[in-house]
């Protein structure tokens, strides 16, 4: 009987995975299906080619900027309520994004989805962290957080172009309403509530202000950049206000008797190497889905639809990897599939850094494709492990915060600093003379080296800083106890 109870008990917890990562599926859905009805977007509601950037800006900008202070909030005042209060959030967005009639409002609503996601996003990746004691079991739930997560980034481009071919670019928002009414009737009924067990609810204002903002400027800046020219004042401006805010976060921490971040956090190595991987890692990875879907689109000809299954292979070699790296990342830790799934990446970056203006898909991104979607996959489970195999249960959410903030800023700073990089290739080729066509795959071909060597980096970084084995003294463990000490 005992044993029945503790199966069932045991089904509960993965059905209660399996809601939670459903639900933020979505999220993770929403950071690329967007890209692709941008053109049908433009065209019905009258965006001019400069304010259309600002549908999928500000979604970042807002994510980006407040999801560090979701996973604390999540932490102190109950990780299910934050999480159904931003599924709920995203859901209601979603459909405001769906039925907007004007440009002004679906940039609102697209804001609110960022604040949504914030909310949820963290709190539901601490779930996941309270419904599994650190050990085998976490890191085979977080192995499949991971591989929904990478699924979400390459699926995104499909959906998106097969929503906007056979339907409408509304739906693209749409899809998302009734998975955020599933999750907000199924999860409350298998997760319960879960925060940390300290005696003061509470976090400095000051300092989450501080935080707050200077990280939104950080995110701005990024996606500004490229219109303002990195070398301009403006963007020296941002990114200096932005460091000022941070420093001024510091301090505050520093001097608050209830901080954000727990003193010391941020300076142990189980902290900062894995975030610090993802920082790179979001650089490369996000940035290649966008030159990719550049390279299809506009150098290859293909439609929304067309695109979009092209990057089937990759969804299916992240689905291969993740399987993979749920079976090796338990028996030896996080560190070997890490570099390795990294350098794999970089290969397959690098490769599509030779594609030719008259390249073909089976031949010249189709490999590449497979290739890239291997070594994400095992990335994206070796480095969500590390960050999180075994941290304690009190900074659950403020270390998915962390994570899920690292990606978020290393991906904003990688699309702006790679398209401007391509970009003004290809002018100062153009001005030489080159047609217009070569000179743009000249600018693409140098912006996917250049993601390759960040993704090459960062397997150099996983190789000689990343911790062993979850679970072990000098591996992955964080506790509140040890970092307050």
């Amino acid at each position: 009987m005992a044993t029945s109870t503790h199966t069932k008990k045991g089904d509960r917890r993965w059905l209660a995975l399996t809601a939670l990562a459903v639900a933020q599926f979505m999220v993770f859905l929403d950071e690329t299906v967007v890209n692709v009805a941008l053109p049908s977007i433009k065209a019905d509601l009258g965006f001019s080619a400069a304010t259309l950037a600002w549908v999928v800006s500000v979604y970042i900008v807002v994510f980006g900027g407040l999801v560090l202070l979701g996973g604390r909030t999540a932490d102190l005042f109950g990780r299910r309520r934050v999480f159904l209060a931003g599924t709920a959030l995203f859901g209601a967005a979603s459909l405001l994004d769906g039925l907007a009639a004007s440009q002004s409002m679906l940039l609102a609503a697209r804001a609110l989805q960022g604040v949504g996601a914030a909310l949820a996003t963290p709190a539901a990746l601490a779930l996941v962290t309270a419904l599994f004691p650190a050990g085998a079991e976490r890191v085979k739930a977080l192995g499949v957080w991971s591989a929904l997560s990478g699924l979400g980034f390459a699926i995104g481009i499909l959906l998106g172009g097969a929503i906007t071919d056979l339907a409408s670019w509304r739906w693209v928002f749409l899809i998302n309403v009734p998975v955020a009414i599933a999750a907000l009737v199924v999860v409350p009924r298998l997760v319960q509530e879960s925060r940390a067990a300290v005696a003061r609810r509470a976090f400095d204002l000051a300092g989450a202000v501080a935080v707050t903002v200077g990280m939104t400027t950080l995110v701005y800046a990024a996606v500004k950049a490229p219109d303002y020219g990195w070398r301009s004042l403006e963007t020296h401006a941002l990114i200096g206000g932005a460091m000022v805010l941070l420093g001024a976060f510091a301090i505050i921490e520093r001097r608050s008797s209830a901080p954000l971040i727990p003193p010391g956090f941020l300076g142990r190595r189980e902290a900062l190497v894995p975030n610090l991987v993802q920082l790179m890692l979001g650089v490369s990875a996000i940035s290649t889905l966008f030159l990719l879907t550049l390279y299809t689109q506009q150098v290859l000809g293909y439609t929304p639809l067309q695109a979009g299954v092209a990057y089937l292979p990759l969804a299916a070699g992240v689905a291969t990897a993740t399987g993979l790296a749920n079976k090796i990342v338990p028996r030896i830790g996080p560190r070997v599939p890490a570099l390795a799934g990294l350098a794999i990446a970089a290969v397959g970056i690098a490769r599509m850094g030779q594609a030719p203006v008259d390249g073909s898909y089976y031949v010249d991104v189709l490999p590449a494709m497979i290739v890239i979607g291997l070594g994400a996959g095992f990335s994206f489970v070796s480095i969500t492990t590390s960050a999180l195999g075994s941290v304690d249960d009190e900074a659950a959410g403020l270390a998915s915060g962390l994570l899920s903030t690292s990606v978020q800023l290393g991906g904003a700073f990688g699309v702006a600093a790679l398209v401007a990089l391509a970009s003004q290739r290809s002018a100062d080729l153009i001005g030489t003379g080159s047609a217009p066509l070569a000179a743009q795959v000249s600018g693409l071909q140098l912006a996917f080296l250049v993601a390759a060597g960040v993704a090459l980096v960062a397997s150099l970084v996983a190789a000689l800083a990343l911790p062993g084995r979850t679970g072990e003294r000098g591996g992955v463990a964080v506790t509140t106890a040890e970092v307050a000490s």
